[in-house]
């Protein structure tokens, strides 16, 4: 087999701005996977700079490697001989990779057309939230003017970002809107430990649907205690980073013992860690969804169609995120009246390798 790799900058149509600053573009590279036969597959390797847990300085390097490391695999037939492919491959510590790679298999051995997981695309359409992002008020008010008027039932606010009071008059006004409205909220861990029980009460005013990560990760005793007593329901989103054995996952399953876990393939090493995730979690009866990381196209088709293969319906995945960017990959998605779904003729935008 032979490996080839295709660096590509996607452009923010906004200053984007997330829990560790602001983002103009990102970088991403595609891989194309090719079999003695000439079959390929395509996939992606999209971390971000200080939110992953590798070092997106050293993902070329290892890259470069992969292209010597691959001319001697031979190609997998099956979903299963992938995982175990990839997981030999590519250490759980670049979860980027992985679900790069398996991205590529898996659009390899089912012939090469985007349907990774799926042969029948138009039978998709997923319920999805309408992301806000962080932003000045007037900014925030007319992100929500528009998803509103997209037609949106799940609206999705980063929080943390303005003074609390700002925050407050925000949603009371989202909430104003309608009491059928579906509010989520995401902190990405802003909140301090001395003030998250009362700022979290404040916000239960409000019917919230539930908050992701309200405080910094690795605060294990305080986050129990987060989930054991807030009036709001907890998701855990940063707090699964970096866990990658079954044990350890379990264990913080069972101590923390959390509402939702929120699902991101990129983030936990691609779609095998996060069939574990989800398996316990139903175990544990905990709730869950799954969302992307800012990937192009590409790679959010694959993960909406590995959201597809659950029949988790009444959930909102977070997979909005494709009108993020001015030279997005050319796609069939369609988001439409707050679901993902796709256009009846499949095109796809070539990427010059």
């Amino acid at each position: 087999m032979s490996l080839e790799i295709k660096p590509y900058v996607l452009d923010f149509k906004f200053s984007a701005r997330t829990s560790r600053g602001e983002m103009s573009d990102r970088k991403v590279w595609f891989l194309k996977l090719i079999d003695k036969d000439g079959r390929f597959g395509i996939g992606e390797v999209a971390p971000i700079q200080r939110l992953s847990p590798e070092d997106v300085e050293d993902v070329p390097n290892f890259l470069e490697r992969l292209c010597v490391d691959i001319e001697e695999i031979v190609t997998p037939e099956s979903e299963e001989e992938v995982y175990d492919v990839v997981s030999k491959l590519v250490p759980p510590a670049i979860p980027s990779v992985r679900f790069g790679m398996e991205m590529a298999f898996l659009d390899l051995i089912h012939g090469g057309k985007k349907l990774i997981f799926s042969e029948n695309l138009e039978k998709i359409k997923l319920p999805i939230n309408g992301l806000v992002w962080m932003g000045d008020k007037n900014f925030m008010q007319e992100q929500i003017v528009e998803k509103l008027n997209q037609g949106f039932r799940c609206i999705k606010l980063k929080v943390g970002s303005l003074d609390f009071e700002t925050e407050i008059e925000i949603i009371k006004s989202l909430r104003s809107v309608s009491e059928d409205l579906i509010i989520r909220l995401d902190a990405n861990g802003s909140f301090q430990t001395n003030e998250v029980l009362f700022k979290l009460k404040e916000l239960s005013k409000f019917n919230i649907h539930s908050i992701e990560q309200p405080i910094m990760p690795m605060q294990h005793e305080a986050m129990e205690l987060v989930c054991n007593r807030s009036e709001i329901p907890i998701a855990l989103d940063e707090e699964l980073i970096g866990i990658y054995s079954s044990r350890d996952r379990v264990d913080l399953m069972q101590e923390l013992k959390p509402h939702y876990v929120v699902i991101k393939p990129t983030l936990h090493g691609g779609f095998a860690s996060s069939q574990e995730w989800i398996d316990l979690a139903e175990i544990h009866g905990i709730k869950w969804w799954i969302t992307s990381y800012l990937e192009s196209n590409l790679g959010l088709n694959a993960i909406a169609q590995f959201a597809s293969t659950y029949s988790n319906s009444d959930e909102f995945h977070g997979l909005g995120t494709g009108g993020l960017y001015h030279n997005n990959i050319t796609s069939p998605i369609v988001i439409d009246r707050g679901y993902f779904s796709y256009a009846k003729s499949s095109v796809w935008g070539d990427i010059d390798f």
